[in-house]
C-alpha cells in the first residue's frame, strides 16, 4: 500500500476528504472536503492571505465572479489557446492527456508539454506505450482539447447564451483593474489578490486532489513598470519558496523548473514552476509567470476602455506589466497531507504532523472519565474558554489511549485531559502530539502555552 493510498484512506476515515457523490458511485476527479479538511484548507488559505495580502500595504484583495462575459475569455486568448493534448485508447476508450501518458511511461524523458502533436505521436509509437487500463497499444492520433467548461445563461440555450466557468482567477483581477485605479488609487508596484474556485475540464484523472475538475486557487497579479520585471520575478521566487517551507515542506523536496519555449502559455514570456518531489517524481506545486502587458493590452483593445496606468509624478500613461505567483491550494493540500503523514512504529500509531497553524484543531479536550459529571462540566468549561482563541476538538469516547491516537491521526498538536487533580488545583495534563510526552499546566497559562 503506497503512502498516497494510506493518506486517502486516512483522509476519508478521519473526515478530511471524501469522494464526491459516493452514494451514487462517485464522480471522477471530484472530492468533497469534510469537517477537518475544511478547517485545514481554511487555515492554509488564511495563512496564504496573511503572508501575501494582509501583511503587505500594496496588495489588495478581490473576490470576482465565477461567471463573466464570454468576451473576457476571448480577449484573454483562453478560448483559442487554453488547450491540452488528448489521446484515446481505441480498445477500451480510456482517455488521457498525451503528455502525461508519455511522462509516466518513458523513463527520464522529462516534461514534454508543448511539443508538436506529430512529435508526441512519434514518441508513443517508438516506445510502444501501452494503455494503463487495458494494456493494449491501440491509440488514436493526438488532438487538442480546450479545458474551459462551457455552460449557458438563461432558459433558452443558444450560442449567444454560452458562458464559461473561470479557468483561472487572473481575469477577474484584470477586468477590475480600472475600478481599482479609480477607487483605491494605488501606486506602482501593487498587486491584486484572490483565493477561490477555478474549473478545468481535465482529461487525465488525478492523484487524489492533485488534479481535479474543480479546485481552489490562490494567486495575485503584481503590476510593475516594464523595466522592473526581472528583479520582481526573482523576489517573488524567494517569497514563494519561503511559503512552501512555512507550510512544513523541506527545501530538499523542492526545486524550480523553467518552462521551455514550447511549453510557455500564450500569455507568458517566462514561467517557472516550484515542483515538489512526489513518490512518482517531481510535479508542479506553484507557478510563477511573467505575463508582460498581454492581458491589460488585450482587454484594452477588445473593450475599448483605456486601462493604462497614469503616473502622477511624470504625467506618463503606460500599460503596466504583470508578475503572477499562483498557488494551487487543492494540490498543495494533497502535498501537505502526504508530507505530514508519519508512521510511528515505536508507539504503534499514525501521526499527521501538521504545522501548528495549519492543524484543523489546535487542541483537543478530554474529560478523563466521561461518566463523572464534575469532570465533564469542568472539561466543557475549559473547552469553551479555549474555543474563544482557536479551533478545539471535544472527545469523550472510549479509553484515553484510543482518544490520543485518534487525535494523532487528525493532527491535533495537543491533547488536554481534565482529571481529578484539575478539580483540586486547576492544572491539566497536556500531551504533545509529536513526542507523546505529558506535562501539567495551569489553566490560567494554558492559552499561552498552546500558542508557543
Amino acid at each position: 500500500m503506497t503512502t498516497l493510498d494510506k493518506v486517502i484512506a486516512l483522509a476519508k476515515r478521519r473526515g478530511f476528504v471524501y469522494p464526491s457523490s459516493e452514494i451514487y458511485g462517485g464522480f471522477a476527479n471530484t472530492y468533497d472536503f469534510g469537517p477537518r479538511g475544511t478547517e485545514l484548507k481554511r487555515n492554509l488559505i488564511n495563512l496564504w492571505w496573511k503572508k501575501f495580502v494582509s501583511d503587505r500595504p500594496n496588495i489588495y484583495g478581490l473576490d470576482s465572479s465565477v461567471l463573466m462575459s464570454p468576451r473576457v475569455w476571448e480577449a484573454s486568448g483562453h478560448v483559442a489557446n487554453f488547450t491540452n493534448v488528448m489521446i484515446d485508447c481505441t480498445n477500451c476508450q480510456y482517455r488521457t492527456r498525451a503528455d502525461h501518458l508519455i511522462e509516466d511511461s518513458v523513463n527520464n524523458i522529462g516534461n514534454v508539454e508543448g511539443r508538436p502533436l506529430i512529435e508526441l505521436d512519434q514518441i508513443i509509437l517508438e516506445n510502444n506505450i501501452k494503455c494503463p487500463k487495458c494494456g493494449k497499444s491501440t491509440w488514436t492520433k493526438t488532438r487538442l482539447f480546450n479545458q474551459l467548461f462551457e455552460t449557458s445563461v438563461g432558459i433558452i440555450t443558444t450560442d449567444q447564451n454560452k458562458v464559461y466557468l473561470r479557468g483561472e482567477l487572473a481575469q477577474g483581477m484584470f477586468v477590475n483593474f480600472k475600478q481599482i485605479l479609480d477607487s483605491i488609487h494605488p501606486k506602482l508596484p501593487f498587486g491584486l489578490a484572490q483565493a477561490g474556485k477555478a474549473f478545468r475540464n481535465e482529461i487525465t484523472m488525478g492523484k487524489f486532489t492533485f488534479r481535479t475538475l474543480e479546485f481552489d486557487l490562490a494567486e495575485f497579479e503584481y503590476f510593475i513598470s516594464p523595466d522592473e520585471w526581472e528583479n520582481t520575478f526573482e523576489y517573488w521566487k524567494g517569497e514563494m519558496f519561503e511559503f512552501a517551507q512555512r507550510v512544513g515542506l523541506s527545501a530538499t523536496s523542492l526545486r524550480w523548473r523553467a518552462h521551455s519555449k514550447e511549453e510557455l502559455s500564450h500569455y507568458s514570456k517566462r514561467t517557472e514552476d516550484l515542483e515538489y518531489e512526489f513518490p512518482w517524481g517531481y510535479k508542479e506545486m506553484f507557478g510563477l509567470a511573467y505575463r508582460t502587458d498581454f492581458d491589460i493590452k488585450n482587454h484594452m483593445e477588445n473593450s475599448g476602455i483605456d486601462l493604462r496606468f497614469h503616473d502622477p509624478k511624470t504625467n506618463e500613461k503606460f500599460t503596466p506589466h504583470v508578475i503572477e505567483p499562483t498557488f494551487g491550494i487543492s494540490r498543495l493540500l494533497t502535498i501537505i497531507l502526504m508530507n505530514s503523514y508519519f508512521e510511528d512504529t515505536e508507539r504503534g500509531r499514525v501521526v499527521m504532523r501538521f504545522p501548528k497553524e495549519l492543524a484543523p484543531a489546535r487542541a483537543a479536550v478530554f474529560p478523563l472519565l466521561p461518566n463523572k459529571e464534575e469532570l465533564v462540566n469542568k472539561a466543557k468549561d475549559v473547552f469553551g474558554k479555549l474555543s474563544a482563541h482557536f479551533s478545539v476538538e471535544w472527545d469523550d469516547r472510549g479509553n484515553i489511549g484510543k482518544r490520543y491516537f485518534a487525535q494523532d491521526e487528525i493532527g491535533t498538536p495537543a491533547c488536554i485531559t481534565i482529571d481529578f487533580e484539575t478539580l483540586e488545583n486547576d492544572t491539566v495534563t497536556v500531551r504533545d502530539r509529536d513526542t507523546a510526552t505529558q506535562q501539567r499546566v495551569n489553566l490560567d497559562k494554558l492559552v499561552n502555552f498552546l500558542n508557543t
